[in-house]
């Protein structure tokens, strides 16, 4: 039978029909371990009890509510992000791509409203991934996303990640503002150097830009700290989030300054779904967990453990593995070969990893509440499926 789906997924045959914790089982009651996470969006693993009960109290109550309304869930959580971020304003949303679409608007319109138009033009990097509107991809650094949809969106001016002399070259009395991943996902699980954060800061001052940040993979705990830019002691003017934000409920948001936002006024933006209770009540639950200093040591300790342990492997299989890059529980595997061949043949064997689109990197992306057994257990089914020669 053909299926009736869009054929624009890389599909295996394998049926999930039930998660717990840190597995996923299928139909034929076969358990994987999760280093996947939905693509970094199951951050708590997968029916976590507090989120299901958020969830369902709230389903007795309200589902939807049009923004035309106070949604008081809404106004909890934002106020939550304000206090435990660089931002003062929030917009609720569906999807990371409609985070990133609010913050590239965010960045003309500030100049707009300021009598600066010609301030259009947005720096981004090669390697980089900010969802798959057309603005997305215009931005974006993936060749194999942009085809086919050409002409692609003016406007943005793509420069190598990580060489700070390469922004500043690219600055031009019509630059609007810069975005960047601080670790890049798609574009292989690339770290952006903390120097390298600060410089782009200060020169976002110096020239009067806005800086904004696409955490939508690597927010929300996965590095460590609530946002991944806290290490480089910056903030930036607008930033993205989604995926862990709500823990496998679609939920997104694009965060900024009082002064960036200042320029969205009544029709300016809008999102149907956005900040529906639902929504609003398993985020608010989310945060209830990841926003916590405890929670953070131990994604800081058990990602370091980790890391240790892929690069004990990578050693004893240099001839399949070049090299373990990333921080916290954002990790990946650099590759010699095809790493949809690995992350094939890792599946088959029990562990669920989620390959990049470029640079043939294998992402390790488990729920932040992993522990040393599962640890072990995930080294154990790598360093078997090297040793089978897959």
């Amino acid at each position: 039978m053909i299926s009736p789906l869009m054929p624009v997924y890389r599909r295996s045959d394998i049926q999930m029909v039930r998660g717990e914790g840190c597995y996923l089982f299928d139909e034929n009651g076969r358990r994987y371990l999760d280093f996947a996470t939905g693509i970094a969006v199951n951050a708590l693993g997968h029916c976590h009890p507090h989120l299901v009960a958020a969830l369902k109290q709230q389903a007795d109550t309200l589902w939807h509510c049009s923004n035309l309304y106070r949604i008081p869930q809404a106004e909890e959580l934002a106020s939550r992000l304000v206090e435990a971020t660089f931002a003062d304003s929030i917009f609720f949303c569906s999807s990371g791509a409609e985070a990133v679409e609010c913050g590239i608007k965010i960045l003309r319109r500030f100049h707009h409203a300021a009598a600066n138009p010609q301030r259009q033009r947005i720096i981004v990097f090669e390697g980089g991934f900010h969802g798959r509107t057309m603005a997305g991809i215009s931005a974006g650094g993936n060749e194999h996303a942009r085809e086919g949809y050409q002409p692609l969106l003016p406007g943005f001016d793509r420069v190598a990640f990580n060489d700070l002399a390469a922004v500043e070259r690219a600055v031009t009395p019509e630059t609007a503002g810069i975005l960047l991943e601080p670790v890049q996902g798609e574009g292989g699980v690339r770290v952006a150097a903390p120097a390298f954060l600060r410089g782009v800061r200060q020169l976002c001052d110096r020239q009067g830009l806005l800086l904004m940040l696409d955490e939508v993979q690597c927010g929300m705990g996965r590095t460590g700290t609530l946002f991944a830019h806290e290490t480089a002691g910056i903030a930036p003017d607008v930033m993205a989030a989604a995926k862990g934000i709500g823990g496998g409920f679609p939920l997104a948001a694009c965060l900024a300054t009082a002064r960036a936002a200042a320029c969205m006024t009544p029709g300016s933006h809008g999102s149907t779904y956005g900040a529906n209770p639902l929504a609003m009540a398993v985020g608010n639950a989310v945060m209830d967990i990841i926003y916590d200093k405890k929670f953070m040591l131990n994604v800081r300790e058990i990602g370091k453990i980790l890391q240790e342990s892929l690069e004990a492997i990578s050693t004893r299989f240099p001839a399949r593995i070049e090299t373990v890059r990333g921080t916290g529980l954002m990790l990946g595997l650099k590759t010699r070969g095809a790493p949809y061949a690995l992350a094939d043949a890792l599946r088959a064997n029990g562990l669920l990893t989620a390959p990049t689109a470029g640079d043939a990197v294998i992402r390790i992306l488990p729920p932040l509440i992993i522990t040393q057994a599962e640890v072990d257990e995930a080294a154990m089914i790598l360093e078997q499926t090297l040793a089978e020669g897959n």
